[in-house]
């Protein structure tokens, strides 16, 4: 396979993988805000703070608003991780790689980008925001469904999977991190129904809610954590997340899994093997978000590795040449010092 559509196949999977899971960042705080008690304050700037983009949102607007935050992530096509972003870059990677895929996953890639142009130019966000980002999540799901069921599952699926679930623990990671920033009015409020309306929300929002309260019941905070950082079993936990790509990146290479011949297998299955051996305890004792900040920096290394083992130019008879990726690098992580 050409590094060219190996790359395209990777990147569309990321680009919809995170348009879907910014969808999920917004998604959790608008029901967040329904179960708030009275007269307290819409939390918005952690959402633009988590996602790592708050120098470019200060740039161009002025207030930390429901309107601005939903418009930036969402539809302003200046932020390259906005979903309209995400989606354009989703939708010319499909493109160049038509040969490649499926015709219903073209068509579903373009069905996708064409509804949220069309809601841009309208009022369908203000006037139904709910289903509107659940029709985002719904879409992203289908894409899914269609490249598991009419693709071959051969070394460009593989690389499809490689990103989606690559992208998948980096917004989970990041959904979780959402409940660090959601600033609560006092350490006092630890432990009250205001802590358990969110730390719910953080749960629905990776569509884990149902599968936790089977597992676990009562909401706990070391259980949140534990289900979505490192349950082996739940779709979008972390761990599962990683497990999932590592098996794709060693059936793209033909090595064993276990065992690593490139250095992109070398750092994923280190870090698969860090969340295999963690305990829950440990994880939250050292500090929690010091933990994902640190898996943040981890799994980029992951992603350049990815990028300089298969994507990049490689001469005969010389080194690796690693030149810019034509597609930007996975969102970079930028957190304040302040603690919650």
């Amino acid at each position: 396979m050409l590094s060219r559509v190996a790359d395209s196949l990777y990147w569309m999977s990321r680009y919809i993988e995170r348009a879907e899971n910014v969808a999920r960042f917004i998604d959790v705080n608008l029901h967040m805000m329904l179960d708030l008690p009275v007269g307290a304050t819409e939390q918005w700037a952690p959402l633009v703070i988590t996602t790592g983009d708050d120098t470019p949102f200060a740039e161009r607007y002025k207030v930390t608003t429901r309107e601005n935050v939903i418009q930036f992530l969402t539809f302003d096509k200046e932020n390259p991780n906005s979903i309209i972003s995400c989606l354009r870059g989703a939708r010319e990677n499909a493109r160049s790689v038509r040969e490649i895929i499926s015709s219903e996953m073209w068509e579903q890639v373009n069905t996708f980008y064409l509804m949220i142009t069309d809601s841009a130019a309208g009022e369908r966000v203000e006037e139904a925001p709910y289903d509107f980002f659940r029709a985002i999540k719904m879409a992203s799901h289908l894409f899914e469904g269609l490249s598991n069921a009419t693709m071959s599952h051969g070394d460009g699926w593989h690389f499809c999977r490689l990103g989606r679930f690559l992208e998948r623990a980096d917004k989970t990671s990041r959904i979780l991190d959402v409940k660090y920033f959601i600033l609560l009015p006092s350490v006092a409020d630890v432990g009250t129904p205001f802590d358990d309306i969110q730390w719910a929300a953080v749960l629905r929002s990776t569509s884990a809610f149902e599968m936790y309260r089977k597992r676990f019941h009562h909401l706990t905070p070391d259980h949140i954590v534990d289900f979505l950082l490192l349950d082996r079993e739940f779709p979008r936990s972390i761990h599962y997340c990683l497990i999932q790509a590592d098996e794709s990146l060693h059936a793209v290479s033909g090595s064993p899994v276990g065992t690593f011949r490139n250095p992109a297998e070398q750092y994923l299955g280190q870090l698969r093997a860090e969340l295999a051996y963690a305990h829950v305890k440990d994880v939250i004792g050292a500090g929690l978000h010091e933990f994902l900040d640190a898996f943040q920096t981890k799994l980029n290394v992951v992603g350049d590795s990815i990028f300089a083992t298969f994507f990049a130019s490689q001469p005969i008879g010389g080194t690796v040449t690693v030149k810019e990726s034509s597609q930007p690098s996975a969102i970079s992580r930028q957190h304040s010092s302040q603690t919650a």
